[in-house]
């Protein structure tokens, strides 16, 4: 039978799940966030009075429902992957937590909950900047990506201050209500109640009104491009053996052709979802038929540039890489690609680097890829089973060029619109425009692919620019530089989405200073750590 203590922690640790679900499952939501991990911090408190032992069972069991309340739809494109993500992300939040646990043998008074809160910002600055195994989802400050009207503060903080304040918010809310379960509130002075409420108030409120701020002052100034964004609809996992190569050249192209008859002539961005071919020999690419078809197409509407998603191999004679494989006398690198063409055939290449994990990575490949050559030959399969792109080290744009005009635009693959970071990289560049071209429709009809057009909206804000989001099966979609989505696509539908963006040049605050929450964070999380390392036990 259970206990009394296990029935209320219980309650307690779904509680911590529904309400950190509940911003990335419901728009609207986030503020829920501000409170959501104090059924946490209260169990790990009961726990902690009654002498609990092997309490960390129940942190990991409290994180992984979590993670499976708000990625279960991982589950639909590999249901390995679904399972390893849940339960690793899962053990590091735990671990984060059972240091914590530690400190307090060693710290005093709040110390040990600033560093429970700087270790796991430094944890999330870790994973979306330096992590080979990276599963940035579930970001604290990704949980106002649904409401944006009250972040737009991010453009000086990134999403990593969110972060901060989600932190701040719960701690200062655990505190009021230790002192009040534990009647020690009426004995603390008048001066001091009213400090404290009234800074957890500004903690709660303060961001809410700076971001109303920021909105009433924000101005959007610069050039105007016209985009046609074309949704294909085909399904993922069918679309290179339902259909060939041609005919999907025929889909998009008579979409592309409809949507400009009778459009005025003029500079037009034209955008496919991500790897939308997989023609592109990277060694001869004017020879790639969908290239020659997208060619001619600018011709036939002038002024119009192509920027379209690829896999894309290119062909070695010698092994240049261990990520190489073999193929017929030489060897082949394959990559997830972006090309923008225009009409005299000029182009641009960027080449996605943060790659998904397992589907497109293969992490620490010292390691790993001489397991996966061995596996391979044993279970007959000579080339390997892991994925093995290769991704791009340091940003590059792609240019319009068109109309007398030159737009270095930064598009952002799939994956890579998830790390806020990495995206000021484009506009650090010079891009005036971001674009996002993706393939949503893995996770079938499920809150991943709303919540991955969230996080574009998170984009817009840290950068200040407006993006224009293509994908396979929707959402496709154009945000503004305040993260407002001013058009968008129905979901798995066959469409064509055209609009307007706004160009710019100006710098956000975190754009040119980057991430500072998070470098502070670390620094922090050292201090305290070393502070506890080198105190003796309470």
């Amino acid at each position: 039978m259970m206990n009394s203590q296990n029935k209320t922690m219980t309650v307690l640790a779904i509680l911590f799940a529904v309400f950190m679900s509940i911003p990335f499952l419901v728009p609207g939501m986030g503020w829920t966030s501000l409170f959501g991990l104090i059924p946490l911090l209260w169990m790990d408190r009961m726990a902690s009075r009654s002498g609990k032992k092997r309490f960390f069972l129940w942190y990991y069991c409290s994180f992984v429902l979590w993670n499976a309340i708000t990625t279960f739809w991982v589950w639909n494109a590999t249901p390995g992957g679904a399972v390893f993500a849940i339960l690793a992300n899962s053990i590091q939040m735990a671990a984060i937590f059972a240091l914590f646990r530690w400190s307090k043998k060693r710290l005093g008074g709040i110390l040990p909950y600033l560093l429970l809160a700087a270790a796991w910002i430094s944890w999330e600055r870790w994973y979306l900047t330096s992590a080979e195994i990276s599963w940035p989802w579930l970001v604290l400050g990704n949980s106002f990506a649904e409401t944006t009207s009250l972040i737009q503060w991010y453009s000086v903080t990134g999403s990593l201050g969110g972060s901060v304040w989600v932190w701040a918010s719960n701690l200062a809310l655990f505190g009021i209500s230790v002192f009040l379960s534990e009647g020690r509130w009426k004995s603390i002075r008048k001066r001091q109640r009213i400090f404290a409420l009234s800074g957890t108030l500004l903690l709660l409120f303060g961001p809410m009104i700076w971001s109303l701020a920021i909105w009433q002052r924000a101005e959007e100034e610069g050039e105007k491009l016209e985009v046609v964004i074309a949704q294909p609809n085909f399904d993922p996992y069918h679309k290179f053996h339902s259909l060939t190569r041609s005919q999907q050249d025929d889909i998009i192209i008579t979409q592309f052709s409809e949507a400009l008859k009778g459009t005025t002539p003029g500079a037009k961005l034209l955008l496919t979802p991500e790897t939308f071919t997989n023609d592109i020999f990277l060694n001869n690419i004017p020879s790639s038929s969908t290239f020659q078809r997208f060619r001619a197409l600018t011709a036939e509407f002038p002024g119009t540039n192509v920027l379209f998603g690829a896999s894309t191999t290119e062909y070695f004679p010698k092994k240049p890489s261990i990520l190489s494989r073999s193929w017929g006398d030489g060897w082949i690198e394959t990559h997830n690609s972006a090309l923008i063409v225009d009409s005299t055939g000029r182009y641009d290449l960027f080449h996605k680097s943060k790659l998904v994990v397992g589907t497109e990575l293969t992490p620490y490949p010292k390691v790993f890829v001489p397991l996966d050559n061995f596996l391979g030959k044993l279970l007959g399969s000579p080339r390997g089973f892991m994925a093995r792109d290769i991704g791009q080290k340091e940003i590059s744009l792609l240019n319009f060029r068109a109309s007398g005009r030159e737009i270095p635009i930064g598009c952002a693959v799939c994956y890579e619109s998830v790390y806020g970071e990495y995206c000021t990289g484009y506009v650090r560049k010079g891009a005036r425009l971001l674009t996002v071209i993706t393939n949503d429709a893995w996770w079938g009809d499920t809150p991943g692919y709303r919540q991955h057009l969230s996080y574009s909206r998170l984009r817009a804000i840290e950068t200040g620019r407006y993006i224009a989001r293509c994908g396979n099966t929707g959402i496709s979609a154009i945000i503004d530089s305040r993260g407002r989505i001013l058009d968008r696509t129905p979901w798995w539908e066959r469409t064509v989405l055209k609009g307007e963006v706004k160009l710019s040049d100006k710098i956000t605050p975190f754009v040119r200073y980057g991430d500072i929450p998070g470098r502070a964070s670390v620094l922090l999380f050292f201090l305290l750590t070393a502070a506890a390392l080198f105190r003796r036990s309470r």
